[in-house]
């Protein structure tokens, strides 16, 4: 007989296993139904809620609110990636560009990054000054209790990604032409500025992660399970219920009049591209 796991060998093979393509698709997709419950909830009660996804740069941030976002409402779900701000945005509240982004009554907002990018990249790469990095950390739980207290729901998730994952990604970015857009110099300067990203990190969450507004931290060197981790924790987090809908009776089509369809050579249509794949020039359509 071999020589039992250690415990740390059980966490090892526990964090490296992969969960099987149909077992991920199939729970991906049972969670997807249920944040379209959450959602018609939301619609139905008014409720507000904001989820603000933050980490490091590819930590998989985006790829998780592309699944959660999936099947949703853009009028009930959106989604907030604001640009760098402007001059006159810089002579502005820290807060203010943001508070233009939160949710109306039956609405959810998904920060792809958020106000804590003062806490991050501005700090560490000196966009804004010591002093405006240490109001940002005393505000900011002031800031989100203010929305708590007006009913606002607000979860705050940190996608937490290893330097080795997170430089094999770029590296496999640099190689995809679909995906080197997401390369940025700033995204290359993480690398260099690891263990000052990682000081900054450590700062912000001693200073902002309240009892009212905690962080929850998603460990993603593994995309498939942060994303379903991810997803199953907000809807356990939220206490909503299955809203009934009114059976929808589709309507009888009634007898055709004395219509007739213009002529097909009136209109412009588009080429028919379809047909040069399948080799037929169109034929048979």
């Amino acid at each position: 007989m071999g020589k039992a796991k250690s415990n740390g060998d059980k966490s090892v093979a526990r964090v490296n296993r992969k969960i099987p393509k149909d077992v991920y698709e199939a729970e991906l997709f049972r969670l997807q139904t249920e944040l379209v419950s959450l959602q018609e909830w939301v619609k139905a009660t008014g409720a507000r809620v904001v989820v603000v996804f933050e980490g490091r740069d590819a930590a998989g941030k985006g790829g998780t609110i592309k699944r959660i976002t999936e099947y949703l409402s853009p009028r009930i779900a959106r989604i907030a990636a604001l640009p760098a701000p402007t001059e006159r945005e810089r002579g502005q509240w820290y807060f203010q560009r943001y508070v233009e982004h939160l949710p109306a009554r039956g609405e959810i907002v998904l920060f792809d990054r958020s106000w804590y990018n003062r806490a991050g990249v501005e700090v560490v790469m000196g966009f804004c000054t010591p002093d405006e990095h240490e109001l940002f950390l005393r505000q900011c739980p002031i800031f989100e209790q203010m929305l708590i207290d007006d009913g606002i729901i607000v979860r705050k998730y940190w996608f937490s990604v290893s330097d080795d994952e997170q430089l094999r990604r770029f590296k496999s970015r640099r190689k995809d032409p679909l995906r080197r857009w997401k390369l940025s110099p700033m995204d290359l300067e993480s690398v260099y500025r690891w263990e000052d990203y990682s000081r900054a990190k450590d700062q912000m969450m001693a200073r902002t992660d309240t009892p009212n507004s905690p962080w929850f931290v998603v460990e993603s060197d593994n995309k498939k399970h942060a994303r379903l981790n991810m997803m199953s924790h907000l809807l356990k987090s939220i206490d909503y219920e299955q809203v009934r809908h009114p059976k929808v009776e589709l309507p009888k089509r009634p007898p055709m009049g004395d219509y007739e369809r213009p002529a097909r050579e009136l209109a412009t249509y588009v080429d028919d591209h379809v047909s040069t794949l399948l080799g037929d020039g169109g034929k048979g359509s």
